[in-house]
This record gives structure tokens, sequence and C-alpha cells, in this order.
């Protein structure tokens, strides 16, 4: 993306900046060659040997015994609850997290699962405290503790492994299992500097995406035990997820996978030029990124018209939980630049 001016309309230049989500991006020429020369079967018969290969993979990958191909996040942690709960039991959750806010409440409208939503901290984890103090007790009044659910990256923010392994550890001694949705593991890794093996270590299920920022059109996959594995396929068929020629989608996460892991990197370096511009203009607070998401508050509750005025320019955002801004494959640093310089246009008038 070239030829931005500060000022011009997205008519002028006919490019746009969209910086809603990570989910936005579009398949690059190199992912659509993997696509067509992709080897497929009929999945439901288990025998697509691109998606067989890919599952393979990335259970190796997260150093889990098998894995499995979902059309979304939203699918492979609806599967992964349900594989590790039954009707009437109960998961511990944090109050702003994916799985319990973002999900439909799939987990209890179709599972039958008690969701136990506790406060996130700023840096979005859940006090081990708060965590210890609602396991309940093994009692008819009460539903059957199960789980422990944690996100990794949230909003952004990087969970210590510190952190983490305490968590599952204390999960674990009280006899619950836990689960992570990291939708944006591998950018939780580039940023920490550390595997995403090491990340996912602690956690008995691992639900990731393919389709945020590896940039891949569709896809996420679930890892976890070969009987958890087991237990969520039929899950995802109950819940209309048999595939059939699915390794045309499944070239597309591998190609991602492949050569679109550290260049993550390049999204985080973004998102802080982003932030430190944003920051520098009147009435913006900027919560500095640490990875591809950056969150901005606007003085006078002018976030509404600030969107509009962005749009206006051929710069996309969203303004659902405080103002986000997503940097990934499809954006560069004229088009950030562009960005900061439509704010600025707005917030010094």
């Amino acid at each position: 993306m070239t030829d931005y001016a500060p000022g011009s309309g997205a008519a002028a230049t006919g490019k746009v900046v969209d910086l809603r989500s990570d989910t936005v991006t579009k398949p690059t020429p190199a992912m659509l060659a993997a696509i067509a020369a992709a080897q497929v079967g009929d999945d439901v018969f288990g025998d697509d040997p691109t998606v067989n290969a890919l599952q393979e993979r990335v259970a190796a990958l997260l150093g889990k015994e098998a894995a499995l191909f979902m059309p979304s996040g939203t699918q492979s942690n609806l599967c992964a609850l349900l594989a590790h709960c039954g009707r009437g039991d109960e998961y511990i959750v944090g109050q702003l997290a994916h799985t319990y806010r973002y999900e439909g409440g799939g987990a209890a409208v179709l599972g039958s699962i008690q969701p136990q939503p506790l406060t996130n901290q700023p840096d979005g984890t859940i006090r081990l405290e708060d965590i210890a103090a609602a396991i309940k007790p093994d009692d008819p009044h009460f539903a059957r503790t199960r789980l422990l659910a944690l996100e990794n990256t949230w909003s952004g923010n990087v969970l210590s492994t510190q952190y983490t392994n305490a968590a599952c550890e204390l999960a674990h001694a009280r006899g619950l299992a836990t689960h992570l949705d990291g939708a944006r593991l591998f950018n939780a890794a580039v940023a920490s500097g550390r595997s995403v093996a090491d990340l996912a270590r602690p956690f008995d299920s691992v639900s990731l995406c393919f389709s945020k920022g590896l940039g891949a059109p569709i896809g996420s996959m679930l890892v976890g035990s070969r009987e958890l594995i087991d237990r969520a396929h039929r899950v995802r068929k109950m819940v209309g997820g048999g595939l059939r020629q699915v390794g045309l989608l499944a070239a597309a996460a591998d190609h991602a996978l492949t050569h679109h892991v550290d260049r993550l990197a390049d999204d985080h370096a973004l998102a802080k030029r982003l932030a430190e511009g944003l920051a520098a203009l009147p009435g913006v607070t900027v919560t500095p990124p640490q990875t591809n998401i950056v969150f901005a508050q606007i003085s006078d509750g002018r976030t509404p018209a600030l969107l509009e005025h962005l749009k206006s320019r051929g710069v996309l955002a969203t303004g659902l939980i405080g103002l986000r801004f997503v940097t990934h494959l499809d954006v560069d640093t004229p088009g950030v630049d562009h960005a900061i310089a439509a704010a600025r246009e707005f917030l010094e008038r």
C-alpha cells in the first residue's frame, strides 16, 4: 500500500487501511498456488492427505499427541469445552475471555456447561486465589468444576509462562483439566521469544488459529491427547464440522505456518509505530502494545466521530471494546502512517 496522502479520502486513492482485525487478510499469490496444488481426499473418511499431514505437523509443533482441524476458533474452543466437560459441569474462565464473552454462550447453550467467570486483571491473568476460591466442593448442591480456560494472547497481551505454569499446576492439583484459547499463540511466541511448545506445555488442550496473524483464509486447530481429540472429533461432527476436501484449506494453513510466523515481528513493530504516533496526538491515551493489537481511548466521547472520520479517509478500525487497531499481513508502514495522519487531521482541528 503506497500513494497515501495525509487528509486524502479513500476515493482519492482507492486504497483502504483495514485495521479492524488480522482476520481481514487476503491470501497471498504463493498461498493461492499452494491451495491450487493441494492433494485432497474426503476428511470424513479420514483420507485427506493434506489435512492429515497438517494435523500431525501441528501436534508435533505443540508437543501434543494429536490435533484436529476446525473451520473456526469458536468451533475449536467449543469442541474442547464439550470434550472436557459434561452436562452439569463447570469451567472457570475470565470475565472478558473470548470463550465466555464472544462465542455465543455455546458451551452453556449446546453443552449445558456452566461457566464460572472471574475477573481478568489488566494483563489478562486471573488471580490464583480467585481460581482456588471458585473451585466448588464435591457436593450435589454445586456444579462440578472440571476445567480452567485461559487465553494467550489476551487483548494482545502475552501471559507469562510463570503465570500459566502456576495456574495450570493449581488446576491440576485440584483435579481440573486446563484449556488454552491460543488463537494468537504464534504472536505470543514471537513476542516472548519462546516456542509454541513451551507456551502450550502446561495445558491439556490448546486451540490456535491460522486465519488471524498467520493470514490463512480460514482454519483453526485443536491439539491435545489422542483421547481428548477423539472426543472432540465426535463433538465436531455433532456441530456440523464434518469436512470433506478440506485439504484445500489445510494447504493454506500449512503455507502460513511455513512462511508467515517469523514475519509476525513486522506486525508487532508496526503496532508499536502506530501506538507511538497516536499517543502523540491530543486527547489520546494508548495502551503500549505487546503484539499486534493497539487499544486507545479518546477523550470527550469522540470515538464514534473519529471512527467515521477515519473511514472517510480509508482507514477502518473498531470501537466495540475501546478504539482498537490490529496490524497484519496486509498492512505496511505507509498504511500505518496514513492512519496516524488521518487521526491527527481529526484530533488537531
